[in-house]
Formats: C-alpha cells, structure tokens, sequence
C-alpha cells in the first residue's frame, strides 16, 4: 500500500519533507550512472544554494532542540558528506543513495533514506527520549539516540539526520524506499528545495516518486 502520511510531534525548528520512491528495478540491478556519480564532487552548476555557516549553524540548533549534541562523531550527515566530497572519498553505494549524498552535498539538508519493505508503518517522526539507541552499520556499532529527533516505524527508531539504522537500510534488493529531508525552519524553504531536485533526479534515473503529507500529533510521543 503506498504511504500517504506521517504523524509529526511539533518540533519549532524542524522543516521536514518526505517522499515515497518505487525503482523500476531492484537497486542491484540498476547502476548508479555516471552522470549522477559526477554529482558526488564539489560542484557549482547545481540548481540549488550552496550550504553556507548560517544553514550549518541552523541544522545543528534544529537538532540540539531536543538535548542531543550534534557533534563529533555525531554531526550531521550532510557535514560529513562535504569532508568526504573534498578529500575525493564520496564513492558510489547505489543509485538510490547516490541520489541521497548528491542533494544532501549540494543542499545541506541531511537525508534518511529507508527501505520501505524493512520498515512497518505507523510511520512517525518524534524526539527520543532516555535510553534508546540502535545499530547504524553492519559492524554492529550502537547509536545513542537519547534528544535526538529521528523517523520512528511500528518498531522504533530507524532514521535520523545523523546516521540511519541498519535494519532497515538500502541493499540490493531494494525496489521502494522512504526519504526524510531534515530542513530547518530557521532557514525556509531550503528542504523543499532540495527535495524538488531530488525527485528530478530520481525521475531521472526512471523512478516513480510521490510526495508523502505530513499529520501533527494529537500529544507528544512517548
């Protein structure tokens, strides 16, 4: 069944977009192509601003509004893109991902990416509190999520701005994925922005995308 909306807990300086997309093929057999590969460098003809200190700035206020520190090891994802872009290590994973680390590069808005058929719905989007954490990569590294606003699924967190969880991460038989753009409202617009050119790129690479509609949560998540 498509996905037509997450429940949003109110958060001040969040400005999220999400989208649903459906490959034409599993990811494994469809090839990040070159021209979206050249995306992973530092470029300029791009048709979106540029990340300056003032939209950096405003990622990290947005996510330390629930006590997490976004630092270190704990940076937003985008930043970290960025050090990989300019020291030529921002290889290709897949063409879903590959699409996620251009925009994210580009724009600097963090972008989750979760295999839909990993995840169960209800789909929401809420801060975590004390003593929740999960594994972020296949070496089995734990993640403390305690302040951390992150995507919740039918069995808890599993996408943040930081790093996403591995349980429900892209592979190679992926065919539908949910994409979380983690925007501030502090600088407006920006998150829409980049998800507009994220599905042309998408749509590029023969994809189906839709935009999924966001609900307020009637009370704050637990």
């Amino acid at each position: 069944m498509p996905l037509n909306e997450i429940c949003l807990e109110a958060h001040p300086l969040l400005e999220l977009a999400a989208l649903t997309t459906s490959f034409p093929a599993p990811l494994g057999q469809t090839p990040s192509p070159a021209w979206l590969q050249e995306f992973l460098v530092p470029r300029t003809d791009v048709p979106i601003p540029s990340p300056d200190d003032e939209f950096r700035n405003a990622v990290r206020r947005m996510l330390r509004h629930g006590g997490f520190k976004p630092s270190g090891r704990s940076k937003p994802a985008s930043e970290y893109l960025v050090r990989a872009a300019d020291s030529g290590e921002l290889g290709s994973i897949n063409a879903a991902v590959d699409a996620c680390n251009a925009v994210s590069l580009h724009s600097g808005v963090p972008i989750s990416v979760v295999d839909l058929d990993r995840a169960s719905p209800p789909f929401r989007v809420a801060v975590v509190g004390p003593g929740q954490s999960y594994v972020f990569n296949a070496s089995g590294q734990e993640m403390d999520l305690e302040g951390l606003v992150c995507l919740w699924d039918a069995s808890g967190p599993c996408a943040n701005a930081v790093k996403d969880s591995q349980r429900t991460k892209t592979h190679q038989g992926t065919r539908r994925t949910l994409s979380i753009l983690w925007g501030s409202a502090q600088v407006p617009g920006r998150a829409r922005q980049a998800a507009d050119w994220y599905r042309a790129l998408l749509e590029r690479l023969g994809a189906a995308t839709q935009e999924v509609g966001l609900s307020a949560a009637s009370s704050p998540a637990s």
